[in-house]
Parts: C-alpha cells; structure tokens; sequence
C-alpha cells in the first residue's frame, strides 16, 4: 500500500509540473503573438543635398585627380545622427539616422562637386582604377549638431591633403593641407534641421576645398 501511495504521488507530482509548463508555453506564445501584432519601427534615412558649387572663371588643368575615402573621428564613425546637448554630454535622434556614415558622404559629395567643376581633366573616386598625379586625403573631424548659446548649430569640421603623386620623394608629395570648420543655423531642433544645416555646411565647405585644391594644383603644374 505504501508503494502504491508513493507511485500516485510521484504521478500527482509530474502532473504537476506538466501543468506549468503547458501554462508557461501558453503565455509566452501570447506575448509572441501580441509582439508580432505591433507594426515595425519606422527608421530614417537621411542624406545631404545641395547643389554643386559654381565656380567660374577658371582655366581646367590637364591633370587628373583622385580622391581617397576621407577617415573620421571615432566618435562619429557611424551612421547615427549625433548632437551634443551641453559639454561633456552626446546623444543621437532616436529613430533617425544618416544613410551612410559621415567619412563616405563627404567623400562622394566632394567627389561629384570636383567632377561638375571641370577644374581637372580627370576626378577618379577610391574604387575606380583610374590613376592620377594628384590625390586627396581627407578626414572628417566634426559632423555633429552643436548647442550654443546662441541657437542649435550644424558643425562640419575636416582635414584635407594634397599629394602630388609625380614627385619621386615620398617625403615631398605633400604639396597642401587645410583645416576646414564651417557651422551654420539650423531651421529647426529635429533630425531633418540637421539634414538641412549640414547640408549648407557641406555646400559651403566643398566650395572652399575644390578652390583651394585648384589653386594648389595649379602652382606645381606650371
């Protein structure tokens, strides 16, 4: 009798544990379900826009130039949007975010602005197989919204190169290098003010640079 009690409550037992586990299961399927119900993060995706800079009255020079893939500053080597709300303290726009990192927009916006200013007789991006006597390095420094006391600013900050290739001496390639720092207003407090603030920046930035480089070039080609 008394193998026959434990035997009952031994099967008591794991009828028991089978009824917990059937409960568990039901309730995380429900969770599931309702998870599955909500619809998705809406994430987005920014990029600058501007027009290529105009810039007039110059003579093209018979040399080719190519630019490398500019670095950047590990604190916004990343796509996300990034401000700084007062010293000391960084955050970034939740659900909104730059559709490719700052190092490769400022890279290809230079790049198309170098090739519509017909300055060079030819421009080459980092992945193409054309070479150059001139090439630019690059790297980007700021490229983040700034609180001042004044009003919420879009910071763009770079350091460029200029390497002229034809040289033997690797010392003596480097013929120019700039700092660049350019802020400007932004409409509005929000991740599209940005957008459009850096966008001004970049316009204005770029402009300087393809002048600067021009001239640059132009004093070791004669």
């Amino acid at each position: 009798m008394r193998a026959r009690g434990i035997q009952v409550h031994q099967q008591r037992k794991k009828s028991r544990r089978y009824q917990t586990t059937a409960v568990l299961l039901i309730i995380t399927m429900a969770l599931l379900l309702a998870g599955c119900g909500k619809p998705p993060t809406v994430t987005n995706r920014y990029l600058l826009e501007y027009p290529a800079p105009a810039i007039a009255g110059q003579t093209p020079l018979q040399e080719s130039i190519r630019v490398e893939l500019f670095s950047a500053a590990q604190s916004i080597n990343s796509t996300a949007m990034i401000y700084f709300p007062r010293p000391y303290e960084t955050s970034s726009y939740v659900y909104n975010r730059w559709m490719v990192s700052p190092s490769h927009m400022v890279t290809d916006f230079l790049l198309r602005d170098l090739r519509n200013s017909g300055l060079f007789k030819g421009v080459f991006g980092h992945q193409q197989s054309g070479l150059g006597r001139f090439k630019v390095e690059g790297a980007v420094q700021q490229f983040a919204e700034i609180n001042d006391p004044d009003g919420w600013k879009a910071v763009l900050a770079l350091t460029v190169t200029l390497l002229d290739l034809s040289r033997d001496e690797v010392t003596q390639r480097v013929i120019w290098q700039k700092n660049y720092h350019q802020e400007e207003y932004m409409p509005e407090q929000t991740a599209f003010g940005l957008a459009q603030g850096m966008s001004q920046a970049m316009a204005r930035v770029s402009h300087q640079v393809i002048s600067d480089l021009y001239q640059a070039a132009a004093r070791v080609s004669r």
